[in-house]
């Protein structure tokens, strides 16, 4: 019985060390934004996955069965430049937004000001969905290269931020 009530007094304690978390306020910011880009990023799957039907260019053969069967399907198994323009900002996104998880996460348990915060979650989402956006359209460069070097200037700044805090630098 003491061994329960040992088990149960220490899930308490967790789900209040939980429950404290979701009340900070730079925590629930970085939620918002996360859940923001990564919504975006999900949505280039579904980009890719439009462009690859309406331009009919796939790369399994599995996918070309609604085109027929044998050499008049694997004319379809090929690479289009609209649809490989997607992936490349697709793979941007990730190569992006996932370092951003990570660091913001260390940077929003760092106990930064939330106007501060606010300032980094916001721009980063706004640089990545501007990189998108220079990605799909296209728009003349340097459009996409600053979005992306925005972007990129937020997690560092976050970054140092964490570094600084945590290890003193």
């Amino acid at each position: 019985m003491t061994e329960a009530l040992v088990r149960s007094s220490l899930r308490s304690r967790e789900m209040a060390k939980l429950t404290q978390l979701i009340d900070n306020e730079v925590f629930r910011a970085y939620a918002t934004y996360t859940t923001i880009v990564l919504l975006k990023m999900m949505l280039m799957s579904l980009i890719t996955a439009y462009f690859r039907i309406t331009r009919k260019a796939f790369v399994n053969p599995e996918d070309t069965a609604s085109f027929g069967k044998g050499e008049s399907a694997k004319k379809y198994l090929r690479t289009d430049p609209d649809v490989e323009r997607v992936r490349r900002g697709h793979l941007n996104d990730l190569e992006n937004i996932v370092p951003f998880l990570g660091i913001g996460l260390l940077y929003a348990l760092s106990g930064p000001e939330l106007s501060t915060a606010l300032v980094h979650f916001r721009i980063f989402a706004g640089a990545r969905i501007v990189h998108t956006f220079a990605y799909l359209i296209p728009l003349p460069q340097p459009g996409r290269g600053l979005s992306w070097a925005v972007g990129y200037a937020v997690t560092i700044s976050m970054a140092y931020k964490v570094l600084k805090t945590a290890l003193y630098l």
